[in-house]
């Protein structure tokens, strides 16, 4: 009986040190998800951030292109002779191609800055459960 005993109060051992390990790793668990949400929350306010700053730059940039058709259509009317009108179109151009060239280049590395700020909270909190 004695050895019946001690087998039923190390099985009770037992059982109780695996429910406060499982109560451990569920804890864990917890602790893992909570993280998650919040990283994936500053991550989310991250991109939003980044979403309006480009926004902002379009709509500026659109701004300034169409004051600039304007400039061009006010030359164009002032234009005395054929040479003069195709040296605006011209310039028109140039101007047009350099500063649509310069946009892309820009929104490029804002895209590039949104990514790189968005993924940071994802990493800081991959580190900490790793």
């Amino acid at each position: 009986m004695p050895e019946t005993r001690r087998m039923a109060e190390e099985a009770n051992r037992m059982g109780q040190e695996a429910q406060e390990q499982a109560r451990r790793v569920g804890q864990e668990f917890q602790k893992a998800a909570e993280g998650g949400l919040e990283a994936a929350s500053r991550s989310l306010g991250e991109v939003n951030k980044g979403f309006q700053a480009i926004t902002a730059e379009m709509t500026d940039f659109s701004k300034r292109r169409f004051e600039d058709v304007i400039h061009a259509w006010e030359q164009l009317l002032r234009a005395r002779s054929f040479g003069d009108v195709i040296d605006v179109q011209t310039r028109y151009a140039q101007e047009a191609y350099n500063a649509y060239i310069s946009e892309m280049s820009k929104l490029g590395e804002m895209c590039v800055g949104m990514v790189r700020d968005a993924s940071k909270p994802v990493e800081q909190a991959s580190k900490r459960f790793t």
